[in-house]
């Protein structure tokens, strides 16, 4: 949903809030007990860059991005005495079929633009992401917020001509 705040609907906002934010409150709450009862794991919440920056026609969804990212530190806070690390990865722009879908040429252009890697990530690289934050290499690592974004959040303005592009 891309639209200015004050065309969000009530009812947009709720469903976005209901599904970002909602959703994976209600399945840690499900999941911790087993978990803690199986001597405990890790969890990883997929927020997203616009919970991190924001942006114009994205209110509901980067303020339930933002609201997640604030769960994970909550969550990792009050499950770490149940040996659960919960961790969150915040996608950049990601070559998704559903990116592709919505992205026109013009708004990936200006993407390019602002990614000091120059290009979108790749699905294998979020996956890799959170298998590492799932992982024993991450046994030190809760409730932290990584972006995976190739260095989107990173930077202010990135002009195109300072880049040699």
């Amino acid at each position: 949903m891309f639209k200015p705040l004050l065309d969000t609907t009530c009812a947009e906002w709720q469903r976005t809030l209901a599904v970002n934010l909602t959703g994976p409150f209600l399945c840690v709450q499900a999941a911790a007990p087993v978990m803690a009862r199986g001597g405990g794991g890790a969890i990883v919440n997929i927020t997203s860059i616009s919970g991190l920056r924001a942006s114009t026609l994205r209110v509901a969804y980067g303020t339930s991005k933002a609201a997640l990212s604030h769960l994970t530190r909550q969550q990792a806070a009050e499950l770490a005495a149940l040996n659960i690390r919960v961790n969150a990865v915040a996608p950049g722009p990601v070559d998704t079929a559903m990116a592709r879908a919505v992205h026109s040429p013009a708004i990936r252009a200006d993407y390019h633009d602002a990614i000091p890697l120059n290009r979108y990530g790749l699905e294998e690289e979020i996956a890799d992401a959170i298998l590492y934050l799932c992982s024993e290499r991450a046994s030190y690592i809760t409730g932290q917020t990584l972006a995976v974004d190739g260095g989107f959040d990173a930077t202010g303005i990135g002009l195109k001509t300072l880049r040699g592009g």
